[in-house]
């Protein structure tokens, strides 16, 4: 088609309707051959029994399906023994893989939580624990100075420096 004609929505309607129509004459076609496969597997890999004898011949019959059901059970034994052994490998690559590569750890976020709210959230909400911080501080008072009258007078400041260090010192 040209760039310039449209298909119209029935035409186009119609062709969907014809390839749908196709697809499902496939799949059931698909499945019909699936099943004479299967009929032929089953015809060819287990033949009917012959059921018209006496009691020894179906004995006889019983165990050699009995001996059968044991290899395919021996068989697929082996083989969910073969998929666990390479799925655990593959779980221990993946480990291995992840160690090499290195975790990645998030950026951490900033969080505003008081002391309080931080030691309730790790003890958990029964234990009840204040933690002011404030009231363990030791008050210290501040000296008003009178800067105009004295601030040629060097020695008198540092009498004040001495005095300052001592409180500090017996307390």
């Amino acid at each position: 088609m040209s760039e310039g004609k449209k298909m119209t929505s029935s035409r186009r309607h119609h062709l969907k309707s014809l390839m749908l129509q196709i697809a499902a004459n496939w799949i059931e076609q698909e499945k019909k051959d699936i099943t004479a496969a299967k009929e032929a597997y089953m015809a060819e890999n287990c033949p009917t029994p012959d059921l018209g004898g006496d009691l020894a011949a179906l004995q006889e019959i019983c165990k050699k399906l009995a001996t059968a059901i044991d290899q395919v059970d021996d068989a697929r034994y082996d083989a969910e023994a073969k998929v666990q052994k390479s799925d655990k490998e593959i779980e221990d690559l993946k480990l291995k893989v992840v160690d090499l590569a290195g975790v990645k750890k998030p950026a951490l976020k900033k969080v505003r939580m008081s002391a309080d709210a931080m030691l309730q959230a790790l003890l958990g909400g029964k234990h009840k624990v204040t933690m002011d911080l404030r009231a363990n501080l030791k008050q210290v008072k501040k000296e008003v100075k009178e800067e105009g009258a004295e601030a040629g007078d060097w020695r008198k400041n540092i009498e004040d420096k001495a005095d300052r260090k001592k409180m500090f010192e017996t307390s």
